[in-house]
């Protein structure tokens, strides 16, 4: 960073911004020079650009550290940036770097409660009666819901999305039980939408490290999955944590490809281990044609489509301003990646 009060900052943006935001962006400080060049790679622009670019707001696009010398941080567009942790730019000493944490909390936290309601409400089993045109003579035992109400929802991870899932439930009388890294730190101490989450952990009545998840995953009539890929999460949920599952409950994963093995869920699923199971994310994407997992019984796959919002770039924008604030006064920058926690 920069303490020079004069010294302008030149920031470039490689996805495309309506003029309106860009114009809020533009309104942080007139210290701001920003460049809007939507690229799919870092060869698509000018090398003149990446030599002065001190700030990278982007998707996926990241230059070679050679080609950006003057770059200090980088914000991501995206809350999981797992795909990037191995470009040597992202690296280097010295260098900021923040993912897009909770600005997409409020329409993850509805698709899973979307996708929590659709499998205990069995709606995919009536759609198929309707495009049968039938009217099931035991329409009443068939159909019976899992309701929501007073059930126990198991939360794997406690960042801004299971705490905003957390809120949304409360009218629901339900349970809320959840398993994180750190069980010390019940705070949010990332970026916060007002008004919505738990910033401060008052919502669920107990709290599991991850060594404990199946005493968790045993007591659940929902489990949602919510951590970033790491190697300690890699196949967290696997044949032994789904053993204990109950043979009413369902499963929602919105995290990232790989935290499920997805061939013990399959087979969990086959042998009605689970009732349901509702999958946003895959270790390949996008999942192949003939991958097994499109014909497992119960099962509602989603090509990671939870976080898609038409208030996504807003949204994203308002967190991207504030960061700028904070870098423009020299204090510390929200959802700072930390290499040693993988995320």
């Amino acid at each position: 960073m920069n303490d020079e009060t004069n010294h302008k900052i030149e920031v470039l943006i490689t996805f495309p911004l309506s003029e309106e935001l860009i114009n809020k962006l533009k309104g942080v400080s007139p210290r701001l020079e920003i460049t809007v060049l939507p690229a799919k790679s870092y060869q698509e622009i000018d090398e003149e650009v990446w030599e002065k670019t001190e700030i990278l707001i982007t998707e996926r696009v990241i230059p070679p550290d050679e080609k950006a010398p003057a770059l200090q941080w980088i914000q991501f567009n995206y809350a999981g940036i797992d795909f990037a942790l191995n470009e040597d730019v992202v690296q280097k000493n010295g260098l900021q770097i923040t993912t897009l944490s909770g600005a997409a909390a409020p329409q993850v936290a509805e698709f899973v409660l979307t996708m929590m309601l659709t499998m205990s409400h069995k709606i995919p089993s009536i759609l198929k009666f309707q495009a049968n045109h039938e009217w099931p003579p035991d329409r009443f035992a068939r159909f019976t819901p899992r309701e929501l109400r007073s059930s126990t929802i198991g939360l794997v991870g406690y960042g801004s999305i299971s705490r905003e899932i957390a809120r949304i439930l409360t009218p629901f009388d339900v349970k809320i039980l959840t398993c994180k890294k750190n069980v010390m730190q019940t705070q949010d101490t990332g970026y916060l939408i007002a008004g919505l989450g738990d910033p401060n952990g008052d919502l669920f009545t107990r709290l599991y490290p991850y060594q404990a998840i199946k005493s968790m995953m045993k007591e659940c009539d929902f489990i949602v999955v919510t951590v970033p890929r790491t190697k300690e999460t890699y196949h967290l949920i696997a044949e032994d944590e789904l053993a204990v599952l109950k043979p009413s409950a369902f499963i929602v994963d919105v995290s990232r490809g790989g935290i499920i093995k997805n061939s013990a869920l399959k087979t969990a699923l086959q042998e009605k281990k689970l009732s349901g199971a509702a999958l946003d994310v895959f270790e390949q994407e996008p999942l192949p044609k003939d991958h097994p997992m499109w014909d497992t019984p119960n099962l509602i796959i989603s090509p990671h489509i939870a976080g898609v919002s038409r208030h996504y770039d807003e949204r994203s924008v308002n967190l991207i301003i504030e960061n700028l604030k904070r870098y423009l006064n020299n204090t510390n920058l929200l959802n700072t990646f930390d290499p040693d926690m993988g995320y």
